[in-house]
């Protein structure tokens, strides 16, 4: 138990040096290693791990995600998603606000990643937002919070890398976040009620449109609902694996992308050129955190700390819920995908040690993930926004989140009082 200990204080002083986290962890682990069993078995084991990792067949599903996602960014599916989600709610008071987490929703369901979903809405729906007059922070808010479903409704490249951590079906979990991915949004567009309830000027009501309009909209989106029915029907259906599933989004993207002529040589060069960068930074993050779990996984931190939480906590669910709380604590300071790469090898075999589901438990993460993303003052999300809107005062997109911070704390106490809603969908594949 002291060994990791000392190694989660290296890696997080480390860290707070401005380090790399792939170096500390990578240093930490095998320093660790060598300590508990010498150099040679930690230069053995450390060499294992980064080939096993790095040849992994179930890991290309992370490079074809990530190259579907920029393709779809790419080619322009993200504006007629807003438009189609604006024609049935923007008239509403705050109606444009939900039309972009809507919207969101939509084009996280085939792209995969928070930071993409945000950094493209932002592009797409802030300045209708501002041209009816909304509030900024009512704008960022929205926008913020909607990018997180990016990693929530599938395909998503943290329930990849967590699938692959704790050797959890991927298929299961992708289908597993579509009915969370619904509540997610219903809570987040509540905000915005709330929000307009208490200052109807911070999101106006914009035009209402006709019905023949409306599914006029709704017949563009066509090509985002085809993608997604393809992948994901495919990989519920058992067509195909979910590594299988990632190659053929990324080959429907290319085609949609490629007919709507936003193909250029140069551009498909970009997509190309960012999806290697992207794939390169989170193997190197992965391959480190394997590094670092080897050695936690040697020590006797995950036995003791699950029987140090059981003897203190007779009903299991207040372990999940202690849990939950320390996730949302290091989200206020830490970034997210290494808070969550530092702490699964300890708080998983908790987990499974109790008998909890791990698509539940995965579900459960990627909301405190989500959580993070918009948590003052680290948030990615957040800072995505401001680098896009640097007319808007950073102190104005924090003051926007904090209702939808507290809508998604919401939906994760109904996530975890109702494990039905993760693994209802699931359950059917084991049939």
């Amino acid at each position: 138990m002291i060994e990791a200990s000392i190694g989660f204080a290296a890696v997080f002083l480390m860290a707070a040096l401005r380090i790399p986290l792939a170096v500390c962890m990578v240093t930490v682990g095998m320093g660790g290693l060598a300590l508990l069993r010498g150099w040679q078995p930690a230069l053995a084991s450390t060499s294992q791990v980064i080939f096993e990792t790095g040849f992994a067949y179930v890991l290309s599903v992370i490079p074809l995600f990530v190259l579907m996602g920029n393709f779809v960014a790419r080619a322009g599916m993200a504006r007629e998603l807003f438009q189609a989600a604006n024609a049935f709610v923007g008239h509403r008071r705050g109606g444009l606000a939900m039309a972009s987490i809507i919207a969101s929703g939509g084009f996280g369901a085939i792209c995969g990643s928070s930071i993409a979903t945000a950094a493209t809405m932002t592009r797409v729906a802030y300045p209708e937002m501002k041209r009816h007059g909304y509030r900024d922070a009512l704008a960022a808010g929205s926008i913020g919070a909607g990018g997180t479903l990016g990693i929530l409704i599938p395909p998503s490249t943290i329930m990849v890398i967590y699938g692959i951590i704790t050797e959890t079906d991927i298929g299961k979990l992708f289908v597993a976040g579509i009915l969370p991915g619904i509540v997610a949004i219903v809570c987040l567009c509540l905000a915005v009620v709330v929000v307009t309830w208490r200052d109807p000027a911070a999101g106006p009501a914009a035009k209402r449109h006709s019905w023949p309009e409306r599914l006029r909209a709704l017949r563009n989106v066509w090509g985002v609902a085809l993608l997604f029915a393809l992948v994901i029907g495919g990989i519920y259906g058992g067509v195909f694996t979910a590594t299988e599933g990632a190659g053929v989004g990324a080959g429907g993207a290319f085609v949609f992308a490629l007919l709507r002529g936003s193909l250029t040589p140069r551009a498909l060069l970009e997509i190309l050129q960012e999806s290697a960068r992207t794939t390169a930074m989170l193997f190197t993050i992965l391959i480190a955190a394997m590094v670092f779990t080897s050695f936690v996984n040697f020590t006797s931190m995950p036995n003791d700390l699950r029987d140090f939480i059981v003897q203190f906590s007779p009903e299991p669910i207040m372990v999940v819920v202690m849990m939950m709380v320390i996730y949302i604590l290091l989200g206020l300071v830490m970034e997210e995908l290494s808070m969550v790469l530092l702490t699964i090898p300890v708080f998983f075999p908790v987990i499974t040690g109790l008998g909890y589901d791990p698509v539940w438990f995965g579900i459960l993460i990627v909301t405190v993930i989500e959580i993070g993303m918009i948590s003052p003052p680290v948030g990615m999300n957040l800072f995505v926004i401001n680098a896009l809107l640097p007319k808007v005062p950073l102190n104005q997109i924090f003051r926007g989140v904090w209702p939808f911070v507290f809508a998604d704390i919401v939906r994760l106490g109904i996530l975890v009082a109702f494990p039905v809603i993760s693994l209802w969908l699931p359950g059917f594949m084991n049939r």
